[in-house]
């Protein structure tokens, strides 16, 4: 079993163009992430040198830019396309991803939607 070091980013909201709808696709919407890095963050403790981890900075910029990106129609492509991304760091050995759809065009009264997927290093 591998080392269970986490780095959590909660919340980071983001405006894009994601959605199934015509109309979401020209209006657009936020977009909340939550965002699980598992990797060892032994190297860093002992160092004390952010450049030996995950710069948690960096990593909400990246996910950024793939949220107000290109538009895809499924939660799931958008939330795999993050985790594809962050899985491409060598240290990173998992990750899970929700993204949040708080305004998703449904027509009662809701709090939130999301998909959530968890991906490993090796995952197909």
């Amino acid at each position: 079993m591998g080392v269970a070091d986490e780095i959590t980013l909660t919340g980071l909201r983001v405006f894009g163009y994601h959605g199934v709808y015509d109309e979401e696709r020209r209006t657009g919407q936020d977009f909340v992430i939550d965002v699980t890095l598992r990797l060892d963050t032994r190297p860093a403790a002992a160092s004390d040198d952010v450049s030996d981890t995950v710069h948690y900075g960096e990593a909400a910029e990246q996910i950024a830019g793939i949220v107000g990106g290109e538009p895809v129609d499924l939660l799931e492509t958008l939330a795999a396309r993050i985790a594809d991304h962050l899985l491409g760091d060598a240290r990173v050995d998992g990750v899970r991803v929700t993204v949040h759809k708080p305004q998703a065009p449904i027509p009662l009264t809701f709090a939130d939607v999301s998909v959530t997927i968890d991906r490993t290093r090796g995952d197909a």
